[in-house]
């Protein structure tokens, strides 16, 4: 509930070291400042995965304000954090137009997700985070984290990279080099740095006469006619497919979604890695401010679930808690979500400057496939990472096997590929490979001999199974 102390924030000026807690505030001066610091933190993934996505950067720059306020609200003012663009719907959105699906089609599904994202949150908040911990263990979690980014490998190297293979391939290298090499927040952003770095080098490139693509590698005819000031334009109807890929982004704007069974489910398993996403954000926040938020994890997942809700409404992109904010919070020691409002209505008053969105829209395909071989790839091994940080136990087939399966046909049923259950019914490999897992591995606990590890051969060294 919001209350007006919600909106009370105990002035401080703490010595060196010294933390602001999430309900006190510095000096207003200093709070825009900080706050200014949140909006560049969220600002790079917040507009790439619109464009990757097929939607309007204005609207998710917009609509991450509006839903990080609503999520303050929410969580009353006990978690502070940032809701940017998600990169879990990213697969989902690939598999839909790959399904000659469009953009409204793409925010339907999203939406829907939203919906049971927020009931998660309530299931949580009522059974508490042990249940979720059951149902889905970090054997499952990782894998569907896998799954989602490993799948999209071929819109990487078949859709983006055919456009500019130079571009792709230098701009690859400079993310690398940059999320390497630099330090602190500018090798947090390394992504957002790489973007700017590979769209200035396709323009010099363009300058000099360096060949090998069809035209012009920047093009800012629609950059010229855009406007400073408004509101973006409705989305044209029938648009079939990302436009995106097809160099027609300009037509994308705010819209109605579209609701559809099928490609719904293509975007579900996103939802298991936003619980887990968001699961791991508060106990973050948690450990740096020294507050069990154990009680308002609920209330966070279902703030994210409201907030995507809100923001696919209308044509934007989905929300999640943003580990850059989190990062900053860091660095900074300063907690106080005042600071986090001051970010949402600057992100608020961006969305309603065009012609950001129209640069935004210029951005060059050889750029987009040299930082989604690198963010790709990055999401699927954000998989690995949960298994490695929970000790997940392959030498027990009861992980082991469904896992594999799991793994194989997610990736393998790549964006291009469907599986028909039935006429006008199909399931793409995300969503055939999450349930597999999930299904595969609890019918495994089933039937798996008590005490022992199984008659099927185990990868690595006998072990205990793993209890969830």
């Amino acid at each position: 509930m919001c209350t007006v102390s919600m909106f009370k924030w105990d002035v401080v000026d703490p010595g060196p070291g010294e933390p602001v807690a999430p309900d006190q505030r510095l000096a207003w001066g200093k709070t825009v400042g900080i706050g200014a610091q949140h909006v560049v933190a969220m600002f790079g993934a917040t507009f790439v995965f619109p464009i990757i996505m097929g939607l309007n950067a204005n609207l998710a720059i917009l609509m991450s304000g509006i839903a990080t306020i609503c999520f303050l609200l929410i969580v009353r003012g006990k978690v502070p954090s940032y809701l940017g663009t998600s990169a879990a719907f990213v697969g989902g959105a690939g598999a839909i137009y790959a399904q000659e699906g469009g953009p409204a089609d793409v925010t339907g599904a999203i939406l829907v997700s939203g919906v049971v994202l927020g009931l998660v949150g309530v299931l949580i908040h009522v059974a508490g985070p042990r249940f979720v911990n059951a149902l889905l263990p970090p054997v499952v979690t990782g894998a569907v984290v896998m799954i989602i980014g490993f799948n999209l490998a071929g819109v990487a190297t078949d859709v983006y990279m055919p456009a500019d293979r130079w571009i792709a391939i230098i701009t690859m290298t400079a993310v690398i080099l940059m999320a390497v090499g630099l330090r602190g927040f500018l090798g947090r952003i390394a992504i957002f740095l790489g973007l700017v770095f590979g769209y200035v080098l396709s323009w010099i490139f363009d300058l000099i006469g360096v060949g090998g693509v069809e035209g012009d590698r920047v093009n800012w005819d629609t950059v010229k006619q855009a406007d400073w000031f408004g509101f973006p334009d409705k989305t044209v109807a029938g648009l079939v497919g990302n436009q995106n890929e097809l160099g027609n982004m300009a037509e994308v704007g705010w819209h109605w979604p579209d609701f559809s069974l099928t490609f719904t489910l293509l975007a579900l398993p996103a939802v298991i890695a936003l619980v887990a996403e968001n699961m791991g954000h508060v106990k973050a926040v948690s450990g740096m401010t020294g507050t069990d938020l154990d009680p308002e994890m609920g209330r966070a997942v279902a703030a994210d679930g409201v907030g995507t809700v809100i923001a696919t409404a209308v044509g934007g992109s989905p929300t999640t808690t943003y580990a850059e904010n989190i990062g900053v919070m860091a660095a900074t020691r300063v907690y106080s979500t005042a600071a986090y409002y001051v970010a949402a209505v600057v992100a608020i008053l961006l969305g309603f400057v065009p012609k950001f969105g129209a640069v935004v829209y210029a951005t060059p395909g050889g750029v987009l496939a040299g930082i989604t071989l690198v963010l790709y790839g990055m999401i699927g091994l954000l998989g690995a990472k949960i298994w490695i940080e929970n000790r997940v136990n392959f030498a027990d087939p009861a992980n082991l096997v469904p896992v594999a399966a799991g793994l194989i046909l997610g990736i393998g049923l790549d964006t291009t590929g469907v599986f028909e259950v039935w006429d006008d019914f199909t399931l793409g490999g995300i969503a055939l490979g999450t349930i597999v897992v999930i299904a595969g591995y609890h019918l495994a606990r089933l039937v798996a001999p008590k005490g022992g590890d199984g008659t099927m051969l185990a990868v690595g060294k006998p072990g205990v199974h793993e209890e969830p």
